[in-house]
């Protein structure tokens, strides 16, 4: 690493920590250093591959990092699957978070899941797998406790292509801008909306909410 990426990469992380701090967050120096290492890397794919919108990696540590890291408190289980991943979020710094727990990371998009197989080399991150899969058609190795879903589509829809992977316990994680009334109101009758979440994502501006549903037994 040059003088210059040593410096991004010290200024970052001194980013991190006081977002960890306000999140109420204890991460061991080797896990900030692959969040920060993974932030890099998306970074530098992204000029090519297009992975995120944000251009700014200073930006993405707060609205991608600190933004997945951010639900840590409601994670449950022992196995995730991020649906719809993209770049690995919220799945990748979850799974740094917690690397007891096994997480799935599934896209359909073929070049952000040759950058994902990079990350999880690069990181030695055991235990995340990645899938090339669309979701409607995607058969689970291992029963799944939480779908997680973030930026990915509305609440009906994630409903209705995520059920055949849910069991009678599993829930449904979406992680969401305004409070989604109306998509709340449009749940198919098979699910339940369980409650809301309020996120306060520190260096992001606007609102941040976590939904959470679950499928109605016997449905």
């Amino acid at each position: 690493m040059d003088s210059e990426q040593q410096q991004l990469s010290e200024k970052l992380k001194q980013k991190l920590q006081t977002g960890l701090s306000s999140l109420g967050l204890d991460l061991s120096n080797a896990q900030q250093n692959k969040l920060i290492h993974y932030l890099i890397l998306l970074n530098k794919w992204n000029k090519a591959y297009n992975l995120s919108g944000i251009k700014e990696i200073e930006q993405m540590l707060s609205y991608h990092l600190l933004d997945s890291l951010a639900i840590i408190p409601h994670i449950e289980g022992n196995i995730i699957l991020d649906v719809g991943t993209g770049a690995g979020l919220p799945g990748i710094p979850l799974a740094i978070f917690y690397p007891e727990k096994k997480f799935f990371l599934l896209d359909s998009n073929g070049k952000k899941t040759r950058f994902l197989f990079q990350v999880k080399t690069e990181l030695a991150l055991e235990n995340i797998e990645v899938f090339h899969n669309r979701v409607e058609t995607f058969q689970s190795p291992e029963q799944i406790d939480i779908v997680l879903c973030r930026a990915y589509a509305t609440l009906d829809k994630i409903a209705m292509q995520c059920g055949h992977l849910l069991k009678d316990d599993s829930k449904i994680l979406a992680m969401k801008g305004q409070y989604p009334e109306k998509e709340i109101a449009e749940l198919p009758k098979s699910y339940k909306f369980n409650k809301t979440i309020e996120l306060s994502v520190p260096g992001v501006e606007g609102y941040r909410h976590l939904i959470e549903i679950v499928p109605v037994s016997g449905q």
